[in-house]
Formats: structure tokens, C-alpha cells, sequence
């Protein structure tokens, strides 16, 4: 997805920045993540990341291992940019988010907004910021041979002219945003080290999940 402002390493992205906590939503480098943004204290984030410039948001997920008050976060999110918004007409902000970079916290700050910030380092990360990086390791035959027995086992649609054109890198990380696994599966996808490391846990976990509803009584997939 291409975006008007270039990011070329760590040192061109903010050091602390809003973040936004929401199980179940993965966003990745140069990924698009759709957004309905209506409790006030996230729109007032929008409005200042429009605001300040910069127009970036940190997606993170809760940890609902910790059971706190406000919850504990993990420690590894992705930093969007907002490339794309529409007024509702109803209060609501719908946006959308293309991933920049991960980041880790450092720090989670005491700030007067009611949308927390935290300070983060992207250095771990520097891949990030290099397009289609480690797309050769990519055992796409193997992504693809998964991908095809999810879409039968669950029968949804697809567009396979578009899944055969996309870039190695856009199919990884397009199809591990899109899946519908849990909290604890997401993260392990953000924190994959490399594409080829994420491309082979989503076909594990998709292949468990395929096992799974076999031994459920399905029929297995010929």
C-alpha cells in the first residue's frame, strides 16, 4: 500500500506515540487495517494524530493473562499510519491504518489524554521498513496448499486471480491479518521474526485448526 509520507528506519518515526488496545486486531508492515472508531476518548486520539502531524497510532493488543485495570498490554505492537478517513455523519470516525513498523515499549506514560502513549523503540525491528524483505525463503507452494484447505473446510470466497498475484509479502501478511484465530495466535504472528518464520506459523496453526475440526466429527478434506 503505498503511502504519501516514506519511512526509511526507526529515526523518522515518533518515540512516543498514542496506542490504541484491541484483542484480536493485527496490523503489519504495509498492511491495511480497517478501523470503526466511536468511544470518545479514541476519536480525540485521531483528532490529535491528525492534529500533530504525524498521523500515527500504535495497535496493540491487550494481555488477558493480567487481569488490571487499565489492561496490561503487550509489549510489541505495530505502528500505523492513517491513510485513509470518512465522517460517519453519526459521531463515528471510519479509518484506515497502514502498517509502518513494529515497535516494543518501552515505557507507558502518565499523560492527561484519556487514550493512553507510550514511549517505543522500532531498532528491533529495522526489517520492517525494507519492502518485500525475505520473500525468496517464502514456501508459498505451502502457504497456498493451507490456504486452500481452510477456504474449503469453512467454505468462504475467494478471489484467486488476486491471491495469485500478490506479492509474497502482501499474501503472508494479508492472510495472517485476516485470519480468524484468537489473541495469543495473533501476537505469535506480529512477533514472527521474519516473513518466512510467520508464513510457516500461519500454516501451522492453520493446519491445527483443520485437525481440529476433523477430530470434531467433520469429514477430513480430501
Amino acid at each position: 500500500m503505498p503511502i504519501n509520507a516514506r519511512y526509511r528506519g526507526p529515526g523518522d518515526l515518533p518515540s512516543v506515540i498514542p496506542v490504541f488496545p484491541l484483542a484480536g486486531a493485527l496490523l503489519l508492515p504495509r498492511g491495511r487495517l480497517p478501523l470503526n472508531i466511536f468511544e470518545p476518548r479514541y476519536l480525540a486520539m485521531i483528532d490529535d494524530a491528525l492534529r500533530d502531524g504525524h498521523r500515527l497510532v500504535g495497535m496493540i493488543q491487550p494481555d488477558s493473562a493480567h487481569d488490571t485495570d487499565p489492561p496490561t498490554l503487550f509489549q510489541t505492537g505495530c505502528v500505523g499510519r492513517i491513510t485513509q478517513l470518512a465522517e460517519s455523519g453519526d459521531g463515528r470516525y471510519i479509518i484506515e491504518l497502514t502498517g509502518v513498523s513494529r515497535f516494543h515499549i518501552e515505557a507507558e506514560l502518565e499523560v492527561n489524554t484519556d487514550y493512553r502513549q507510550c514511549r517505543v523503540t522500532y531498532t528491533p525491528f529495522n526489517d520492517d521498513f525494507i519492502a518485500r524483505k525475505g520473500e525468496d525463503a517464502v514456501d508459498r507452494d505451502s502457504l497456498l496448499r493451507a490456504l486452500t484447505a481452510f477456504i474449503k473446510a469453512n467454505e468462504v470466497a475467494a478471489d484467486w486471480n488476486d491471491i495469485a498475484q500478490a506479492p509474497t509479502e502482501a499474501l503472508v501478511n494479508g492472510l495472517a491479518m485476516m485470519s480468524p484465530y484468537g489473541t495469543a495466535e495473533k501476537q505469535a504472528l506480529l512477533e514472527a521474526p521474519d516473513l518466512k518464520t510467520r508464513a510457516e506459523l500461519l500454516v501451522a496453526i492453520t493446519e491445527i485448526e483443520l485437525a481440529k475440526k476433523n477430530i470434531e466429527g467433520e469429514p477430513p478434506l480430501q
